[in-house]
């Protein structure tokens, strides 16, 4: 059965995601997914279970599999919310890694080298971003929880997903940040925002941390906001070996989710494995 893919979907697409209270970047990151598959599709033309496979093969020849699966996911989620169930495609086939790809791992040490490096730049609002997030563990999304308020009891009380955790704020941060505040007159209750008054945008903390790269020597892949999350996690999980509370820290639904903290790097994995001894 074939369906007509017009421009007004879109908004109501976009009107369902807030219905169910999606956060706001999963709104923006599953419009821009199904606005790709509009353009493929084009416009105005009609839609079948055949034009979504092929979709996803033409996906599956330019981006990586977790890419693939999670546009696909997108665009599922808009042929359900058009009652489109039947054209609906399943996802790729993934072989869960062993152990983790080093290249990818932002170290503790190369986390010191971007505070040094933003320091140097004197960019201290960065400086400061890039410690709550490693220090906490939260998402930037949740950055605007971060607030005058959380400074004094040294707890944040953040709302993501349809959920609210606390989370503890450590109290050689808050003192520093306490000074921080009185240094650059903000008198507003959150922290980390714009000009406007606006949450601090994911994008511009994205291309802030990489043009730090350069002076601190460290590859531009691994240079991104979630890895600070990711440091946090892993250096957690290594000292505590407490998933189930990795994941309540962490603010995920399933510990399922929190599990690829606790995979070792290649390097680690090849030293245990020849540990066994069993090559003469």
């Amino acid at each position: 059965m074939a369906h007509l893919l017009e421009k007004n979907m879109l908004q109501e697409f976009r009107n369902q995601l807030k219905a169910e209270e999606k956060a706001q970047a999963t709104i923006e990151k599953y419009m821009r997914d199904v606005s790709a598959f509009f353009a493929y599709a084009k416009e105005g033309s009609e839609i079948d279970k055949y034009t979504v496979i092929a979709y996803k093969e033409y996906l599956t020849g330019h981006y990586a599999a977790a890419s693939v699966n999670s546009m696909l996911a997108a665009v599922n989620s808009f042929l359900k919310a058009m009652g489109w169930h039947e054209c609906t495609v399943k996802a790729l086939k993934i072989q869960k890694e062993a152990f983790r790809a080093r290249e990818r791992d932002l170290t503790k040490g190369e986390y010191f080298r971007l505070l040094d490096a933003a320091k140097k730049k004197k960019n201290l609002r960065l400086y400061w971003i890039m410690q709550v997030l490693c220090a906490t563990g939260i998402r930037v999304s949740e950055l605007r929880y971060i607030t005058v308020d959380a400074l004094q009891t040294g707890c944040a009380t953040v709302s993501s997903k349809g959920k609210q955790r606390t989370v503890l704020l450590p109290a050689p941060l808050c003192r520093k940040l306490r000074k921080y505040i009185v240094c650059q007159k903000i008198t507003g209750n959150s922290i980390f925002v714009t000009r406007s008054g606006k949450p601090v945008d994911r994008s511009n903390i994205c291309h802030d941390m990489k043009a730090l790269c350069g002076e601190a020597g460290i590859c531009r892949e691994k240079v991104f906001p979630h890895n600070l999350r990711h440091l946090f996690a892993v250096t957690y999980y290594k000292m505590k070996k407490d998933l189930s509370h990795l994941a309540d820290l962490l603010g995920h639904a399933s510990i399922n989710t929190t599990r690829i903290y606790t995979l070792a790097s290649s390097e680690e994995q090849k030293r245990q494995i020849e540990y066994l001894g069993l090559v003469v």
